[in-house]
Order: structure tokens, then C-alpha cells, then sequence
């Protein structure tokens, strides 16, 4: 009889264990944060006045409403094509006060380059805003109407054509090589810390052409003209510009805008992140906005971001081997 009794409560005592187990990992997961409870310094790798600091500004209106109102203040960390201030993001404090403004592919690209400062697993991604395709332009007074004028300009100049792109082992610099294979031409690029400072280079005629993106000419269509488009089809916001394709050319290309957070950060922030991130980015007054700044916004989630990346990252080492860059 005791025997039985013992039993009896050697199965009941194992049973509230394991119901007490389970329900200390569900708190543990379930966790509730009280962040953030000051305001969020946000890295910016670029120049003030391009896409990835317009994307910020508009985000930081809707910032305060889904992150206990607190506010968002802007850091710039600039140079060496977004290096510099990708290399402060990794390496900050995840404690998830410090944030920074992303480019892909360019954080993939200077990953895996010789000369990188950090490591692509050195981030989490919070999600991706925007989508920009690469669009070659020139200034509207040049005699260049398409690509055909363009290849007949650069071997005129014997490889002294110059095209502006921002950074090195950036979106813009792995494009330009690959259009520079493509179109079987030289041309001399022209880096710039920023596509602001490319944009004025391009209006004040310091440049022969910017291979840049859809946004820069979206803000300067009384000065640019677009002869070619790297999507597979023309986009709805530049009808009017043919794409590579329908010129003969194979080149698809764009770059693509974010935020990522140190990866070492709180699980239960950086979901607060994400999930911030994923109203604000679905507020249909925020896509208007985005819209009316001239930027094409295009949702993808923290995980998603990361997973298109890591894809992305095999492609981009083929391209870098082939011109040397690792």
C-alpha cells in the first residue's frame, strides 16, 4: 500500500515539474520589455539628403507611435562607400539603442571584400523599406538618347568616359562592371560619397553619365534623362525609360534599403523592432508619404531580408573574383 502510495506521488511530483518547466519557458520566451525607454540613435552610412537618409526621415514621422514616443536621432557615419558606418552598426552596443540605415547590396559586397571591417553575420536585419532600381541617366542636354549612343560615346573617348556612382563595392560599382562587360566598353568611374553629391555633379555637367537609381532621377527628372532601366520590365514610375533588356542588354539591378540592429541584441528587441517596423512600413499614410518623396516602398521582414541576402551572397563573390575585388 505504500509502495502504491509512493508511486502516486513520485508520478504527481514529476508531473508539476514538468508543468512548472513548461510554464517557465513560456514566460521566458513571452517575456515582456518595457523598451524603448530613450530615444533610438540611428547610424546613417550615407550622406544627409540621399534615399537611405530621405527613407529615415520619413519613418521617424511615424517612428514615436509604435516606440513608446520615443524619438529617433540621426547619426553620420560616412565614408569608404557606407563601410564606415556599417562597421559602427556591427559593432555597437546591442543593446538596441543604436540602429543604423542599411544598402544592400552593398553590405554584402564590402563583407566580403578584402579590405571588410565586418562580417554579414555581425547583423540581424529589422526589415527592408525600399526597393531602387538602377537606372543609367544622363544630363538632359546631352546628345546620348539610349544605350547604342552611350557605347558609341564611351569608345569615341577611348575609356575616359566618366560615369558617377556612389561608393566602392557598392550596388553601383558591381553594376557598373557588369555593364561595362555586358556593353563591351570601358569607361572611367567617378566615386561619390553619396548620391546627393552625384546627383550634382550629373545637373551642373561634371560627369558624362550616373549609374544610379530610380530615385535619383525621380527627384531630378528636369534635369536627367534616363536611357536605360535594370528591371525586367519598365516600372510604373518611369514609363518612359526603355529598359536594358529591350536594347538588346541583359542587367538586372537595384538596390535595396533597410535597418539593421548589432545582432547580438535582446531577442525581445530586436521582435519590437520588427514588429514596429512592420506596421509602420504598412501604414497606408506612410507609403504615400513614401510615394510623394520619391521612393518606391516595397516591404520585406527582418527574416526575409536576411534570407535574400545570404542568397544574394553567393552571386557576389562569382562577379568579385572575376574582377579581382576578393
Amino acid at each position: 500500500m505504500k509502495l502504491k502510495v509512493f508511486r502516486r506521488l513520485s508520478i504527481l511530483s514529476a508531473i508539476l515539474v514538468f508543468i512548472l518547466a513548461v510554464s517557465g519557458c513560456g514566460q521566458k520566451e513571452g517575456k515582456e520589455i518595457s523598451y524603448p525607454t530613450k530615444q533610438v540613435n540611428v547610424i546613417q552610412v550615407f550622406t544627409a539628403g540621399g534615399p537611405l537618409d530621405i527613407q529615415s526621415r520619413v519613418v521617424e514621422k511615424y517612428w514615436k507611435a509604435q516606440f513608446n514616443n520615443q524619438s529617433m536621432v540621426f547619426d553620420y557615419k560616412v565614408g569608404a562607400g557606407g563601410q564606415v558606418g556599417m562597421t559602427e552598426i556591427a559593432k555597437a552596443n546591442p543593446d538596441g539603442y543604436t540602429i543604423g540605415g542599411i544598402s544592400f547590396p552593398h553590405i554584402v559586397l564590402q563583407a566580403l571584400g578584402k579590405q571588410s571591417t565586418f562580417k554579414l553575420e555581425e547583423f540581424a536585419f529589422i526589415s527592408q523599406g525600399v526597393v531602387d532600381p538602377t537606372v543609367l541617366a544622363v544630363n538632359n542636354k546631352s546628345k546620348i538618347q539610349n544605350v547604342k549612343d552611350f557605347i558609341s560615346e564611351a569608345t569615341s573617348k577611348n575609356g575616359e568616359m566618366t560615369v558617377g556612382i556612389v561608393g566602392t563595392l557598392s550596388g553601383q560599382h558591381i553594376a557598373l562592371l557588369q555593364m561595362m562587360d555586358i556593353l563591351n566598353v570601358k569607361v572611367k568611374p567617378v566615386v561619390f560619397p553619396g548620391s546627393a553629391d552625384s546627383n550634382t555633379a550629373l545637373r551642373g555637367g561634371h560627369i558624362d553619365a550616373q549609374l544610379g537609381n530610380l530615385t535619383d532621377v525621380m527627384r531630378n527628372k528636369d534635369a536627367f534623362r534616363s536611357i536605360a532601366i535594370a528591371t525586367s520590365e519598365r516600372h510604373k514610375w518611369l514609363p518612359d525609360a526603355p529598359t536594358f533588356k529591350e536594347q538588346g542588354f541583359e542587367l538586372i539591378s537595384d538596390i535595396r534599403r533597410g535597418f539593421a540592429v548589432n545582432a547580438k541584441v535582446d531577442p525581445a528587441i530586436l521582435k519590437k523592432l520588427r514588429d514596429g517596423m512592420e506596421k509602420i512600413s504598412k501604414n497606408p499614410e506612410y507609403i504615400k508619404d513614401m510615394e510623394k518623396a520619391g521612393l518606391y516602398a516595397e516591404y520585406m521582414s527582418g527574416e526575409e531580408f536576411q534570407k535574400y541576402m545570404e542568397k544574394y551572397r553567393e552571386q557576389a563573390s562569382q562577379i568579385m573574383k572575376k574582377h579581382g575585388l576578393i
